[in-house]
Formats: structure tokens, C-alpha cells, sequence
């Protein structure tokens, strides 16, 4: 079994209000997200948010953990409720590739230019915990290091919305829809 977590714990600075809320076609990033991860994942949740369209989880160990808090809280989660990995994206990553369980194959396995979309097996736990506990740079591409991820690289990268420039964009090509 999947669990799937939309990573939402950011702070928006470079898109200069709440990204997770920005629309695209009518529809919020965030639910662009959960609705990507609903058709892959047994259960899905929101990590970093208090408020969302699919439960919520607070970061871990706490919040301004960055990404690798809310796939800790996600893979915690899953430990506890008998999931066997956890699917990733970001809010600002949702609008995947139809295959994307096919794509990225058994875990740990994570994009390449984008390693907060990933496949990580509940056994991670550990490797994550002494990471977050630790003075070393706490990042997806180090943690995915760390666990010996293998770094998938796609033909057409999945499209980071970062800023109002790059929600603009999408609008004008909406090839990645």
C-alpha cells in the first residue's frame, strides 16, 4: 500500500503570497496535487498545512524542517498505519506524469531535477530521522543520497510553479496539463 503526501509546508517567498492557494484553471495548486497523488495512493495527506483538501500533518519533528519534514511526518504516518512507502510531491510540483508509478519503479526512488517527487520505502525512516536530528544540510537531494535513491530522469521535466511567472507560463502552454 501507498501513502500519498503533498509536501506544503513552504513559505512561498519567491511567489509572494500563498502559492498553494494560486490557480490554475480553476483549481488550486494544492488540489491540483492531491488529486495527482488520489490516483495512485490508497489514502493521501498534506504535509505542513493546517488546513487543505485531504487531512492535514504537521511537519517532523517540527515545522521549518523544510520538505524533508513532511515526508518524515508522511513516512511516520505510514510506519503507523501499515503502508509499505510513500508517494512525494510538492504543491508546486503537481502536475505529474500519467505513469509516474511506472516511471519511478520500486523505491527509493526520486526525480532527478526534482527529488521531492518520489517513491520512498517506509524502511527510510531511520536514515531520514538521523538526518533531520543532525547538523548536516537537511535537503531531498542529500537525503536521497544518503538512502541511495536511484535519480530518474524524465524526457519532459514536470513543471515547478515557483512563481507568478511560472503559473503564467503554464496558462500560456498548457502542454504539461
Amino acid at each position: 500500500m501507498i501513502l500519498g503526501v503533498v509536501l506544503a509546508g513552504g513559505e512561498s517567498s519567491r511567489f509572494g503570497s500563498d502559492k498553494a492557494l494560486a490557480e490554475l484553471n480553476g483549481r488550486t495548486l494544492l488540489a491540483l496535487a492531491v488529486d495527482a497523488l488520489s490516483g495512485w495512493c490508497e489514502h493521501v495527506v498534506v504535509a505542513g498545512r493546517a488546513v487543505a483538501p485531504a487531512p492535514t500533518l504537521p511537519d517532523w519533528p517540527r515545522a521549518g524542517m523544510g520538505p524533508l519534514g513532511g515526508l518524515a511526518a508522511a513516512l511516520h504516518l505510514a510506519l503507523d498505519d501499515g503502508y509499505d512507502a510513500v508517494l512525494s510531491c510538492g504543491v508546486d510540483a503537481g502536475i505529474l506524469p500519467e505513469n509516474l508509478p511506472a516511471l519511478l519503479g520500486e523505491g527509493p526512488v526520486c526525480l532527478a531535477a526534482q527529488p521531492v517527487i518520489g517513491l520512498w520505502p517506509t524502511s527510510v525512516v531511520p536514515a531520514l530521522e538521523g538526518l533531520l536530528h543532525s547538523s548536516e544540510r537537511h535537503s531531498l537531494y542529500r537525503f536521497a543520497e544518503i538512502v541511495g535513491a536511484r535519480r530518474i530522469d524524465l524526457a519532459a521535466p514536470v513543471p515547478n510553479i515557483n512563481t507568478p511567472a511560472d503559473l503564467t507560463a503554464i496558462v500560456r502552454d498548457p502542454r504539461p496539463l
